[in-house]
C-alpha cells in the first residue's frame, strides 16, 4: 500500500494530528457545529443552553483556536469566535487520500484471493 509521503513536512502531521485531536471531543465537535453553522459568537452566546461554565467553553475554544479550527478576534472586552474551514477541508482532503490508498490495497487482495 502507498503511503502519505514521508517527506512531507513535520509541521503538516502536527497540524493534522492537532485538528483530530481538538475534533475528538464531544463538546469541541458540538463548538464546531454551532459556529459553522452562522455568524461569529461570544462566549456568553455559546454558552447559552448548555451546562457549562463560561472558563469550560473558553478553555475549548483555546483548543480549537491552536488547531486553526476557529479563530476569535476582540472587540472591546468581548471575544467573539468564528470558524475557519481550512482545517477540516485539509483533513478530508487527508482521509480522501487514505482511504484511495485503502481501497487500492483492498482491490489487490481480492484479486490475489480470488486469483
Amino acid at each position: 500500500m502507498s503511503q502519505a509521503p514521508r517527506s512531507e513536512p513535520a509541521a503538516l502531521r502536527r497540524s493534522r494530528a492537532a485538528a483530530f485531536a481538538a475534533l475528538g471531543d464531544p463538546t469541541r465537535l458540538s463548538l464546531v457545529a454551532r459556529l459553522c453553522g452562522g455568524p461569529p459568537c461570544s462566549i456568553s452566546q455559546l454558552t447559552q443552553h448548555t451546562k457549562l461554565t463560561r472558563q469550560a467553553i473558553t478553555k475549548h475554544l483555546r483548543v480549537l483556536e491552536r488547531a486553526r479550527i476557529v479563530h476569535g478576534t476582540r472587540s472591546g472586552r468581548e471575544s467573539r469566535f468564528a470558524f475557519n474551514p481550512q482545517p477540516i477541508e485539509d483533513l478530508k482532503k487527508y482521509l480522501d487520500l487514505v482511504s484511495e490508498q485503502w481501497d487500492d490495497a483492498l482491490a489487490r487482495l481480492r484479486a490475489l484471493v480470488e486469483g
